[in-house]
């Protein structure tokens, strides 16, 4: 388990570059999500200027009393100043609670908005987008760079947005109480701008390193705790804890480099703040000897430039949330850019299906690469059991992606019943094919919703039916809760041989015409396997069949087996007269310790 070079199939090079903290380009294909609930967002945009008027006018009464009142040693109107100075801060509690409420809630809409198109178009994806893109990466996309999105239009476009107002009417503020000061105050501006810029530069490497070490981290985790089993089998918890603390180190040093900035950066805008102040008490404490500003004005400047660096300090935190979400929103923008698997409305469906298949002179090949099915042909009649047969790799399971049109045929044709199955609904082909695959996936929740899948048109007197035609009923009635017995995720509370008993009773329940076993007793026992042997011939009966099959005891009651090699069809035949050949078949069948050569010659 060593050597963990990438997470989510590679997607830590996603995370060596990052782009600039705003693109109108991306912002534009993003308002697509925007544009249903822009006044929600625009109404708490404009509340934005009242905030900012609230807080501005805070120094100003704290000036007006000191100056008015407190300096005259008048009482008169100091009660009123008071009222209406925490009259104030009241208002601005309660108007900034609706701004974010606002803004929450549209964020919230838009982030719902985004995640369901996401997931609709993800299961809209062909199969072979999947066969690249590996599930962890798909699940990151819809979910943590969603969720950063979230975070930019409730706290990066908003901050930056309430900061700029705020700002620009503090400098606004200062000139009217005394351009000298305000002056005096502004000189330090460039200083704070060059010092911006310095750390955004820095804070964005360090925020690469983390991200990038975050994700190996996150990589190892899920790799380690998935092979949980081999890791005690081998006892690699101390090489496995010995790796997993260089990732952590490494994940640390890179924290550390963003603390080590955001902390100067803090120290560096507190200390040109307190500059600042020191700056205009010197200045304004020679006008106030001068009698040319007021003691009021003084503390309104200092109340000012107070309020004036408080965004400034928290630059670097909101620049990386806009960052992270642009990054996020090109990810995500580019999963919507994948190709959906072509509709097929102006496809048909076949009347009275028999379930008659024929693949003629078919060639394919996966991503342009060398063919895995050559020029094969077979055809298989109405109700027909057909074996399946062949080394791996020879092709056996890509014929039935071709079949079930998860792929499309280069070259050649399949069909149903004699119609082209390009001719024929994906949706209503697939509902009339039923297919249990070697791997079983149940989902989390009870076992007759798995049985079930959603179909309430399937009662729960055919489920149980079903379940004792194969002898499901076997695992399901020794469980407590029976039909509801609760089943984890993908169905790890039962073993191989129960769950492809329980999906055999699935695939019965939808009925299919068209029955594809492929590898389906590859992980039953012995045992387990002759149980469900009646039950497969149940299953089997009136249907046409197609059994992959690598045990080939399990296939020689099939009506015909057909052997591939290396992507063609190279014998045929019944499993008596494949034997009596001596080719392909003979020999995997030998290999197998099912056959000696004097009994063949018995039953030639």
């Amino acid at each position: 388990m060593s050597g963990v070079h990438g997470g989510e199939g590679g997607s830590i090079l996603e995370e060596h570059e990052l782009g600039k903290a705003y693109d109108s380009n991306l912002m534009k294909r993003l308002w697509v999500y925007i544009a249903p609930h822009k006044w929600l967002i625009i109404i708490s945009l404009c509340i934005l200027p009242v905030v900012a008027v609230l807080q501005l006018l805070q120094p100003y009464i704290i000036k007006t009393a000191i100056d008015n009142n407190i300096a005259k040693g008048e009482l008169k109107g100091l009660n009123i100043l008071a009222v209406l100075f925490f009259s104030i801060l009241i208002l601005q509690y309660v108007v900034t609670f609706i701004q974010q409420y606002l803004l929450q809630i549209a964020g919230q809409k838009i982030i719902l908005d985004l995640r369901t198109v996401l997931f609709t178009h993800v299961q809209r994806l062909p199969l072979k987008f999947f066969d690249k893109n590996p599930v962890g990466r798909l699940v990151t996309r819809l979910t943590g760079d969603v969720e950063n999105l979230n975070e930019m239009f409730t706290a990066g476009i908003a901050s930056f947005a309430g900061d700029f107002i705020m700002l620009a009417g503090i400098m606004v503020a200062m000139l009217m109480l005394n351009m000298k000061l305000a002056f005096v105050m502004f000189t330090v501006l460039p200083f704070l701008a060059v010092l911006a810029a310095f750390f955004r530069v820095k804070g964005r490497k360090a925020y690469r390193v983390i991200r990038t070490k975050t994700a190996l981290v996150n990589s190892y985790l899920e790799e380690n705790l998935s092979g949980i089993e081999i890791v005690k089998l081998f006892r690699r918890e101390k090489r496995n804890f010995d790796e997993f603390q260089n990732y952590n180190n490494e994940l640390r040093k890179g924290n550390m480099q963003s603390v080590i900035y955001d902390a100067l950066l803090y120290a560096f805008v507190e200390l040109i703040g307190s500059v600042s102040v020191a700056l205009i008490i010197w200045f304004g404490g020679g006008e106030i000897l001068r009698n040319t500003i007021s003691f009021g004005v003084l503390v309104a400047f200092i109340e000012y430039v107070q309020k004036f660096f408080v965004p400034i300090r928290d630059l670097s935190q909101k620049y990386a949330i806009m960052q992270q979400a642009m990054a996020s929103s090109e990810r995500v923008l580019s999963l919507l850019d994948e190709e959906e698997e072509k509709t097929d409305e102006s496809a048909g469906v076949v009347e009275g299906l028999k379930g008659e298949i024929e693949f003629r002179n078919v060639t394919f090949a996966y991503n342009g690469g060398d063919p895995v099915i050559r020029d094969f042909s077979l055809n298989i009649s109405p109700g027909e059991k057909v074996a399946i047969v062949g080394a791996t790799g020879a092709g056996k399971s890509t014929l039935l992606k071709l079949l079930l049109r998860f792929y499309e045929c280069e070259q050649g044709n399949v069909y149903v019943d004699g119609v082209d199955i390009r001719e024929i609904k994906k949706d209503w082909l697939r509902r009339n094919i039923g297919i249990v695959p070697q791997d079983i996936f149940l989902f989390s929740g009870d076992i007759e919703g798995n049985l079930r899948l959603a179909n309430d048109d399937i009662t729960t007197e055919r489920l149980e039916e079903c379940a004792r035609t194969v002898k499901a009923d076997r695992v399901i009635e020794k469980l407590p809760a029976k039909m509801k017995e609760h089943v984890s995720e993908r169905g790890n509370n039962f073993s191989s041989g129960e769950k492809q008993l329980l999906s055999f009773a699935r695939v019965l329940a939808f009925n299919p015409k068209i029955l594809i076993l492929d590898e389906a007793t590859s992980n039953v026992d012995v045992e387990t396997e002759h149980l469900i042997q009646q039950g497969l011939k149940e299953l089997l009966r009136g249907r046409t069949s197609i059994i992959i099959a690598h045990r080939l005891s399990t296939i020689r009651d099939a009506d015909r087996i057909a052997v591939m090699h290396k992507g063609k069809l190279r014998e045929l035949g019944t499993h008596e007269e494949l034997l009596n050949k001596k080719g392909i078949y003979y020999r995997l069948y030998r290999l197998q310790g099912g056959v000696a050569d004097s009994q063949v010659a018995e039953g030639a």
